[in-house]
């Protein structure tokens, strides 16, 4: 449970944002896991997370290659490992102020909400160095922090409507469903208010959907002139392109694509019957990527060619015959899972998710006993 200074907290920015305390409490619990801050050198410091890829991307040349020698700093997300306890990453971040302290000061995650220092001037504030003195300050800081990500980053309305999907789709990213963000979200919602949380975009398309209807939706709007990625994921650049879109038919500009927004996309349809952005059997990511060039399209052929000539290497050896069958069945079973890689690919391409939750499936963590503020 979070103290009473943290929970009025949370109401009055719940108020600020126009969303129930409940919702933002959920987001604050779920985020947080429980836990506010971390024992460094004797002093209560806020949680955070060194991404060395954005630290990589701030310095120069020269101060790139010492953060790379000194393993600071990678262009690859992850790639830099945080230690476990929170007093070690506190002395990593250290380690990289002392290459530069401004990029490095800008390369982490902090507070409850795990927001990125480098928000720190969109999130109004006059330097980073003050955003991460908010975050030192109390826990209330560190919702302050949250909620003017939310506010600045356009999320308020996912959280006002109680869309806990397409909220976690974008406050965490397109790998949220991998972590359930929004199943824990809507489970801590409805212990804290006592109601299931019910959206009033549940079967629609808006953030968080993805499949083939998203990816037909995309393909209209970058005929109706708007720049989005036909990748049939629904994130935060396709919800701004409907939205302007809506803005421009003067209807609700709400970034849903509900029935009356699809009804008007449909007059960049090249025809009644067709299917847009529809994907062939060798269209498929899974087709073109034949599972990092292994399996499917022209890395089965290779690998197959391979076994085959492996196979007749061996056919006339005496005492290697069976090597040989079994090189045989290889070579077929390589078709075969490549070809089902294929399919299977080519099926999920022609479904659709809209991101509705399962109120039998909203699971989360055990609520928190206590939290440090």
């Amino acid at each position: 449970m979070f103290d009473a200074s943290t929970l009025h907290a949370i109401g009055e920015l719940a108020d600020r944002l126009k969303c129930s305390a409940a919702a933002l409490q959920a987001v604050a619990e779920v985020e947080s896991n429980g836990q506010v801050f971390g024992l460094v050198k004797g002093k209560q410091e806020p949680l955070i997370r060194f991404e060395g890829h954005y630290f990589d991307a701030r310095l120069t040349a020269a101060d790139r290659a010492v953060a790379r020698t000194q393993g600071l700093s990678s262009p690859k997300a992850g790639a830099v490992k945080n230690p476990t306890s929170q007093a070690a990453r506190w002395v990593l971040l250290t380690r990289a102020t002392k290459i530069d302290r401004q990029a490095a000061l800008e390369s982490i995650s902090i507070g409850l909400g795990q927001v990125m220092t480098a928000h720190w001037k969109k999130l109004g504030f006059a330097s980073v160095d003050d955003m991460i003195k908010l975050a030192r300050s109390n826990a209330a800081g560190q919702i302050d922090i949250m909620a003017r990500y939310i506010d600045k980053f356009g999320l308020a309305d996912e959280l006002r409507r109680l869309d806990f999907s397409a909220f976690a789709r974008g406050y965490n990213g397109p790998a949220y469903k991998k972590q359930g963000y929004h199943l824990k979200m809507a489970a801590a919602y409805k212990r804290l208010s006592g109601v299931q949380p019910v959206s009033a975009s549940t079967g629609m398309l808006r953030m968080g959907s993805s499949g083939a209807q998203v990816r037909a939706l995309q393909t209209l709007l970058v005929r109706a002139g708007y720049a989005v990625r036909a990748d049939g994921d629904y994130g935060p650049s396709t919800r701004d392109a409907v939205r302007d879109f809506q803005k421009g038919q003067k209807i609700t500009a709400d970034g849903v694509a509900g029935p009356e927004t699809l009804r008007r996309l449909e007059a960049w349809k090249q025809a009644p019957e067709e299917e847009p952005g529809k994907q062939g059997v060798t269209e498929t990511p899974e087709a073109k990527e034949g599972l990092g060039g292994l399996v499917g399209g022209a890395g089965v052929e290779v690998a197959r060619q391979a076994v085959d000539q492996a196979a007749e290497k061996t056919s006339w050896i005496p005492g290697l015959e069976w090597i040989s069958g079994i090189l045989s069945v290889m070579a077929v079973l390589l078709v075969l899972g490549g070809l089902a890689w294929i399919a299977w690919g080519w099926w999920k391409s022609r479904r659709t998710d809209e991101g509705d939750i399962d109120p039998d499936g909203a699971t989360e963590a055990p609520a928190p006993d206590s939290v440090l503020a």
